[in-house]
This record gives C-alpha cells, structure tokens and sequence, in this order.
C-alpha cells in the first residue's frame, strides 16, 4: 500500500503516546539536551550526538519520482538534520539515523564545533503543539566552528518509555546554519563603513563605476531582486562586485512586463536586505532606489555576450557590451547569475494552424496593457497568476476576455490562507525577518511536506467559500503537490498556482469567462477550435503558459557545455533541496540566485559567505550532495 505524506509525522502515537504534563519545564528539559549536545559535538563523538536523536530508518522518497512511495518502516518517527554551509559547505537534508551517521563521520570532526550555547534572544525556548497529536520543543542555539559563527535550532519530541512510563525528549529534526566567517563580519550596524558625503566622495564613486583599470572581484548577470541582493551581501562583507543589467533602468524588469502586475505576497514577506520594503512604494522603483541607497555598482543598458572559463586558472573571462557599442572584457574569479525564472523567455505550446489565424498571438511576457486590446474578443490561454492577473486588467477596462483553463489550479487566498501559511513568521506581530526566515529555514523541506495535507485542509476550509464558488462555475482547483500545498508547488514546478487577490470572485461572478470542457485542437482564421469540435471566437489570444528551458540563459551565454553539464536550476532534490541555487552549479565559480524576495534575502548571504570564504583562503571541502557528486 502507497502510503501518503501524513505518514511521515512524529505523531505520538508514534512514541508511544507519552504523556505531556501541563507544568513541563521546557527550558529545562532544552538546556539538559543542549549541554549534552554540544558535549559531544566538542568531542566529535558521532554516537553520543546520535543517542540525542530519534533512531529511525525512515526513508520518505517524498520528492523522488512522480507519486509518494512507501516509508522504510511507516511506524518509525521521521528524524532530520539539516545544514547549511556549517558543516557541509552546501545545502543538504539527511534524513534517517544512517544519513545522519555517516554525515556526522565525515563532518563532525572537522568543523571543530565549541562554545554551543542556548540562544534565547531572538525566540525563547518553548513547547509547540502545531496539531492536536504532535508536540516538540523548540529551541534556538548558538555555536561556532574553526572558520564559522553559526546558530541552530533542535525540536524534541517526547518517547514514552514503557517500562515505567517515563519521558525521553529527542531531536527529530536539527538544523545548523553558518551566519558569518570569523574574523570577516559584515560591516553592518556598529561595523559599518562611515564614508564621507562630499564632492571628492561622489567624484570616487564615479570613477569606481567605470572600472577602467580593475576588474571587480564578483560579475552579477542581472539586476532584479536577486542580483542587488547579492550585490548588497557581498559589499557587506567587503567584496567589490559589478552588475549588468540588459534594461536601461533597475526595475524594469517590472515596469516592463504587463500593467496589472503585482506582488501576491505579504510585504513583511518581500524585504531587502538591510532595507525594509516602504509599505506604499511600488517595487519597481523600490529596487531603483535601494540600489542607489546601498551603492552598488550597477551598468544598465549593457548586455553580457559570452563567458568562456579558462581550464587552468578556473577564471571567467566576460564580454559585456555597452549601450553605446563599446564592449569590455571582465576577468573575475566569480560569477554569479541572476536572471530569475528560466531567463524570461516565455513559451507558447505548438499548436496546428496558428499561421491561419488572423488575430495576434502574445506570451504574457509580451503582453502590456489591457487598454491596448480595447473592443477586441481576448482569449487567455492557462489559468495560474499571471493569466488571472492580465484577466482581471482586462475586466477592469471593458474588455471581454476568456480564460481558458488547461489543467487544475492550486488556489488560496492572500487575506485569509496565505495569512494562514505565512502569518506566524511574516506579519505585522511576527519577529523580525532575520529571525523569520532563519526559523521558516530550519524546517526541512521534506518534513513540511509531511504536515502539508493537514495545512491545506485548514486553509481549504478557511477559503471555502471562494472554493465552492469557483467550484459551481466549473473551475478545477486541486490540493498542490501531491497533495502537499502551495510551498512544495513552488518549488517543484515555479507555478500551477494562483494566490487570490481578487481574481477568484471575478471567475465566479462570471466576469471573466471560462473554458476547460476540452483541449485546444488547432488554431482556426477567426479562433481556437477545441478537441470536442466547440470554438472560441477571438481577436487577440495571450499565453500564460509558463517560460522555457531553465538553461536557455546558460546555453546562450556559456554555450552548450555549461548548459548541458551544469546543475538542474531549480526544483527539489530528493533531499528537498532547492536544486543549483545559491551555489556553485557544477563549475567552480559560477553561481545562481534566484527564487522570490524572502528566499533571495535569506540565501543571498549564504552565496555571498561562500564568495568570501573562498576570497579569505577559509573555504573548506565540500560535503557533496548526489547532484555534485555525479558531476566530480
């Protein structure tokens, strides 16, 4: 029997149905772990850190293949340690007491881990009971290794011991996280660099923009949110980077797409780092201003022509040309790409006859604005957040639009699902971000999945009403990622979904049309003709059908070897780990960033430190995953 993700949870009934009193002393129970914790992590003793943990052979294979495939032992609690760039110098998930085991063999002794110590500042220690039949305590921890500063949070969960009916508290899931290099702090805060503001400090800046006679240590293709925040990471740390942004301004990567584009997201959920997004400012401008607060080194209007490495040095040599034709050769060490989803380039499916029809074809890429399409029949072809976006633009302008609908859509609301999603960590009663997104962080993916049916049934009951209505109008909606929610679609596939922010009553009161009796056949002088022989009359027809090849940006500037022997960009690991991103990606040197606002905040550091650990001469081996493993 296929057993689905609720399986994969430290239920208590699991441990034996222990029982919790109501005076627990939480603090206590954490700090006698943690000081047996960092005992044994001082002394490299892997056993003794494993006799702290749940023993299990749990294997979940959640993100492995296209269905959910049977645990190891389903009776077994889940037990999880993930790392970033403390231990490994990489993004890993081990999951099991076997992963766990051979991971801390290779690592523990190395790292030199001391002065592990409770971290009660940012989130005092506490019991969580997220459900009903689950219970751990939480508990944030500092410690540092040879080269790091880096900080931590265990959850333990209670085992009943049945012979006397005692309680053992357990970690089932640890996470380590590198915050900074010893002796290379960020100059941020009381660390800052205080620099003059006068003529002589803007004429140096002037001249530092030219890069006439250096080459800046970090190359970043693209200035959206991911390449500034990676720019700002590393002038933080002190490593001078340079940007190169194809359009004549930052943020026109927004003010150039369609009209009705908008974030779907809460605001705390999309600062900058450093920076707090302005709760009234559009982002496009946003971005233009934070690069120009932060100064950072941007040239617009320049494209990047190619980039060839050279094999003994391991340097990138980078042609980049100029708005005013001139073009420049950079010799970096680093280079880091930040184009965002699959370079922009949209794809619309090959469909017979389209040479037939007499209407304009557009991607959504290409699209503007609804007024352009006023008096006009339009048909949106996919049925995620853009189309309902460009939709409801549509509507808004009189104009009679059509949303044709492929396949179902996951569908939750912003004011009420989402809030319920994201609320706890990312609102206006919320801790601070830096503390947000280490705690949303130190979830492995695999477990979150494991509690996702659950939190899609609070939050399909919650949105019930917009569902049902959706529902009577003939608009399929389904549960995400096997069933799992909003976060693992995100992941998995970068859309299939759409974050309610008005749209969704449109559909229901039947301002914008709907079809999805049947598939598209062929294009016709006057149309789209369906498979069922039904036809759709149109003068205009839009695809919201997602971007192409994740590598096309690779195989255009790096040519075919890169792209083809490079690290899948984006999706999950079979460990849960997003795929190529905030690393190397199978060449050293050559780094991506991408994802949304919070993740791009969050991770831009770790590239940013892993940048600067190379430059300082600290970096160490890394403890490859499977994916750099079959690239070695």
């Amino acid at each position: 029997m296929t057993l689905g993700p609720e399986s994969y949870l430290p239920t208590l009934s699991k441990l034996g149905n222990p029982h919790i009193p109501d005076n627990l002393d939480s603090l206590q129970v954490a700090s006698e772990w943690l000081s047996a914790f960092g005992q044994f992590c001082e002394a490299s003793d892997v056993d003794g850190v494993l006799s702290l943990m749940v023993t299990s052979s749990f294997a979940s294979h959640i993100f492995e293949g296209d269905r959910l495939l049977e645990p190891t032992k389903p009776s077994d609690p889940p037990v999880y340690w993930r790392d970033a760039l403390a231990l490994t110098w990489d993004f890993r998930t081990f999951e099991g007491s076997g992963k766990i085991k051979r991971f801390l063999s290779s690592q523990l002794s190395k790292a030199k881990i001391s002065n592990v110590r409770l971290n009660e500042d940012q989130v005092p220690v506490g019991l969580q009971r997220p459900f009903p039949d689950l219970a751990w305590i939480q508990l944030l921890f500092k410690f540092e290794t040879e080269v790091g500063l880096c900080s931590g949070v265990a959850r333990l969960i209670p085992i009943n011991n049945p012979q006397d009916q005692s309680v053992t508290w357990k970690a089932f899931s640890v996470f380590t996280n590198l915050d900074d290099l010893k002796g290379f702090p960020e100059q941020s805060g009381p660390l800052r660099n205080h620099q003059p503001n006068h003529g002589k400090w803007e004429k140096a800046r002037e001249e530092e923009l030219k890069f006439e006679n250096e080459d800046p240590t970090v190359l970043i293709i693209g200035g959206g949110h991911s390449g500034i925040d990676a720019a700002a990471r590393l002038k933080a740390l002190g490593v001078q980077s340079l940007i190169i942004e194809k359009n004549q301004r930052i943020g026109d990567n927004w003010r150039t797409r369609y009209e009705a584009l908008c974030l779907h997201d809460p605001v705390w959920y999309d600062h900058l780092p450093y920076i707090s997004f302005p709760p009234t400012w559009p982002l496009a401008n946003w971005l233009e201003h934070y690069v120009e607060a932060m100064e950072l080194n941007v040239w617009t209007s320049s494209t990047v022509l190619n980039a060839k490495q050279n094999p003994e040095t391991k340097a990138w040599a980078i042609t980049v040309k100029k708005d005013d034709g001139n073009e420049r050769v950079f010799h970096v060490r680093h280079l880091v790409l930040a184009v965002g989803f699959k370079g922009g380039e949209g794809y619309i499916p090959s469909i017979p006859g389209k040479e037939t029809f007499k209407g304009q074809v557009l991607h959504s890429t290409q699209h503007k604005k609804a007024t352009d399409h006023i008096g006009k029949k339009v048909v949106v072809v996919g049925a995620c957040t853009s189309s309902h976006d460009i939709c409801v633009d549509y509507v808004d302008h009189g104009v009679d639009v059509t949303m044709f609908q492929r396949s179902s859509t996951h569908v939750l609301s912003t004011q009420k699902g989402l809030s319920m999603l994201l609320g706890a960590l990312y609102s206006e009663n919320a801790p601070p971000t830096a503390t947000a997104d280490f705690l949303n962080a130190s979830m492995p993916n695999l477990f979150t999945a494991g509690l996702g049916p659950r939190v899609v049934k609070l939050v399909e009951d919650i949105d019930k009403e917009i569902l049902d209505g959706l529902h009577k109008v003939g608009f399929r909606t389904n549960s995400g990622y096997k069933g799992c929610g909003l976060l693992p679609m995100v992941f998995t596939k970068a859309g299939g979904y759409y974050i309610d922010v008005g749209a969704s009553q449109y559909i229901i009161d039947g301002k914008i049309k709907l079809k999805n009796d049947s598939q598209i056949k062929e294009f016709f002088e006057d149309g789209l003709r369906f498979e069922d022989g039904s036809e759709l009359r149109a003068d205009v027809v839009i695809f919201c059908t997602g971007l192409g090849d994740s590598r096309q940006p690779l195989r255009k500037v790096f040519g075919d070897y890169v792209a083809d022997n490079s690290i899948q960009l984006w999706g999950l690991t079979e460990e849960g780990e997003l795929s190529g991103c905030y690393r190397d990606i199978g060449f050293p040197g050559l780094y991506n960033i991408m994802g949304n606002l919070g993740l791009c905040r969050f991770y831009s550091k770790h590239l940013a430190l892993q940048i600067k650990a190379v430059e300082e001469g600290v970096y160490g081996r890394r403890y490859r995953s499977p994916q750099h493993e079959e690239m070695s």
